[in-house]
């Protein structure tokens, strides 16, 4: 029986990082996942390629040398309205988080990203993301923001509470007493 399993083998991706090293990792380990690859380091370049590329997935490094990812996001969307757009960064925080999702990204990860977190994130349209409801005038709290990112790394390292504590960069117990205290939705 032949595999009718959907595979990203015909998705294209640009990837957006000034890291010449780390951008050229991304592109070697995601083409062997059956992604095709285009890589460029600024903002410029970025929407160029948006353009004639057409990617159906977008990775953007928020700070780039000289440049902030998060003011091209919204050109992007509307260049590519189904494209699935991530923001990496090292400089992760909850105001930066919310701001990538009100410009239009889909999800928001913090460097460093292992290759099966960031997989999953490409392939899972249907992932939970740091929501924001544009039909309503009400925002998410941080303590919302931060409990759907926490059960997002969670459902990426399968419900392996000590790997999410690690990628979150925070002690076990803390993690597990920040999962007993679900915030109040808006």
């Amino acid at each position: 029986m032949p595999n009718t399993a959907i595979t990203p083998s015909s998705s294209k991706l640009l990837i957006v990082e000034d890291d010449l090293i780390f951008a050229n990792t991304l592109n070697r380990r995601l083409t062997k996942h059956g992604f095709d690859c285009v890589q460029v380091d600024n903002n410029n370049d970025a929407l160029l390629a948006c353009h004639r590329h057409m990617p159906d997935y977008i990775l953007l490094d928020m700070k780039l040398e000289r440049e902030n990812t998060l003011s091209i996001i919204t050109p992007l969307r509307k260049l590519r309205p189904q494209s699935r757009i991530i923001l990496l960064t090292g400089f992760a925080s909850i105001a930066t988080a919310v701001d990538a999702i009100k410009l239009g990204a889909d999800d928001y990860l913090s460097k460093p990203v292992d290759s099966q977190t960031l997989l999953a994130t490409l392939k899972d349209s249907k992932a939970e993301t740091i929501a924001v409801d544009s039909h309503n005038e009400h925002t998410l709290s941080a303590e919302q923001v931060e409990w759907q990112h926490i059960q997002q790394v969670l459902k990426a390292n399968q419900g392996n509470i000590s790997a999410t504590a690690r990628q979150l960069s925070m002690h076990r117990r803390t993690l597990q007493r920040k999962l007993q205290k679900r915030p109040q939705s808006v």
